[in-house]
């Protein structure tokens, strides 16, 4: 909402104070299909202003044929609520991907007149694959413990035994010699890459500022691998701290932006990244063994206007060794789901042709509960059913 928008309701009805307290977009439509109120969450979800939303028509906002539409005229005819669940709303404009629960009513109080509220089914879908990545995770954990203990101690003699035979060998075959070498020591390499997933000490956490690590991580970015990248910047100046260990935090989002930059490498001046941080209150991730949820009102975002991620690769993006480079390994974003994971976050991408976002929710920091957020048994890490409240 911008200021001007405040300026012309700066005294709200209660009816007002309670629709837009409501985390869910909310939609009066009139008998001819023109919207004729709308909440703040409706002006989120649709990315225009209330004022604006009451000069269009509902078809005009919503994909064409959508099971929307018919809703309405079924609730009108019936007089009835109807619920319908799983609908995509997705256009180009607000995104792709927009699954909803829609729940239709009539307003009797103004005959013909239709509410319609929406209830996001994205964040709670993403939530339950982030189960599935750390599942992938501990995977990879005991598999990086396996790999320790059984292959580089052999390797250790496998080079020894080369480095003996180089001494003795021809010139022609000093370079297989120097070959297993070199390949023992590129295994031992990606070994120890994926013992940082069977690191389970504990990590200092305490209040860090989102945006001195962004800075930070732009800075490294400008002056390295996305000197010719346009950075844009969209902060919440308001936000609270995060929960967080800040080195870990960097090596989050320095992975996220070197990624991005790969994305938009082949866009010369065109190439830009996207940084945004925004307070999103409503979303929490239910904990076994606690009666309460965890909240992750703190949002996140490295967006890039590259050519996206294929859509079947999508639902697996975090699984270790899944990589849409010729050259990668496949474990950096497993290790970013790892490290978010840990500090009790979930992180999910959405792709589509030049515009690809990669979103990170986490808790805030809160003074008075901060030891209970040291002890991992309060972070969500291993299972733990995912569910959202209204948004």
């Amino acid at each position: 909402m911008t200021s001007a928008m405040e300026f012309r309701r700066p005294v709200p009805t209660d009816g007002e104070a309670i629709l837009n307290a409501l985390p869910n977009p909310v939609l009066l439509v009139a008998p001819d299909g023109r919207i004729v109120d709308a909440n703040i969450a409706a002006e989120s979800f649709f990315e225009i202003s209330t004022q604006f939303l009451r000069r269009q028509s509902l078809k005009e906002l919503v994909p064409f044929g959508s099971p929307l539409l018919a809703l309405i005229e079924q609730v009108r005819a019936s007089g009835s609520p109807v619920n319908e669940y799983k609908v995509d709303l997705g256009t180009p404009r607000i995104g792709g991907d927009r699954q909803v629960d829609l729940h239709v009513a009539p307003l009797t109080e103004r005959p013909g007149h239709i509410v319609v509220m929406l209830q996001e089914r994205t964040i709670a879908d993403k939530m339950d694959r982030q189960l599935t990545h750390r599942s992938a995770a501990r995977s990879v954990i005991a598999l990086a413990a396996m790999l320790a203990h059984e292959i580089k101690n052999p390797l250790s003699g496998i080079r020894g035994a080369a480095q003996l035979l180089e001494q003795q060998a021809s010139s022609e075959d000093r370079l297989l010699t120097r070959l297993i070498c070199d390949e023992a020591d590129r295994i031992v390499t990606l070994v120890d890459r994926m013992e940082v997933f069977g690191d389970d000490r504990p990590v200092a956490r305490g209040p860090v500022n989102i945006h001195s690590v962004l800075d930070h991580v732009k800075r490294l970015a400008q002056s390295g691998f996305a000197r010719n990248v346009r950075f844009i910047e969209d902060y919440d100046p308001s936000l609270p701290p995060v929960l967080a260990n800040q080195d870990q935090l960097i090596q989050v989002f320095l992975n996220l932006v070197k990624n991005a930059a790969e994305a938009v490498a082949d866009l010369g001046t065109d190439a830009e990244i996207h940084l945004t941080t925004a307070f999103r209150p409503g979303v929490r991730l239910s904990v076994p063994g606690k009666k309460s949820r965890v909240s992750l009102p703190l949002e996140f975002c490295v967006k890039d206007n590259g050519s996206g991620v294929p859509e079947d690769l999508l639902p697996n993006l975090f699984d270790p060794f899944v990589t849409t480079k010729q050259t990668g390994s496949g474990l950096g974003l497993a290790l970013v789901a790892k490290i978010v994971g840990d500090h009790g976050g979930i992180i999910e991408c959405e792709s589509q042709p030049r515009k690809t976002t990669f979103r990170v929710l986490m808790p805030m920091y809160s003074a008075a509960k901060q030891h209970d957020h040291s002890n991992r048994d309060d972070v969500p890490g291993t299972s733990s059913p995912a569910s959202q409240d209204a948004r």
